[in-house]
């Protein structure tokens, strides 16, 4: 006798897991491509750095003046 027309349905619980699990790495994927560039160049540098790197690159910080405002934010060159 066959139960369920030929079909054991006790499986599809499976079949939708794995199909729920694999939209959630699609859209993980799919945001972690699109996001931009930032995280994929570098560990994300502060507001603060960013300024000093912009204000170092207008000329408007001497090399001496750059360096020793990085070391007192606590961060590396």
């Amino acid at each position: 006798m066959m139960w369920g027309y030929g079909m054991n349905p006790g499986w599809l619980w499976l079949y939708g897991l794995l199909s729920l699990a694999a939209v959630v790495v699609l859209i993980v994927w799919a945001v972690r491509v699109f996001r931009g560039g930032e995280d994929q160049a570098g560990p994300r540098r502060s507001d603060a750095r960013r300024i000093l790197d912009e204000r170092y690159a207008r000329g408007e910080l001497t090399t001496e003046q750059y360096r020793e405002q990085v070391t007192e934010l606590g961060e590396h060159l």
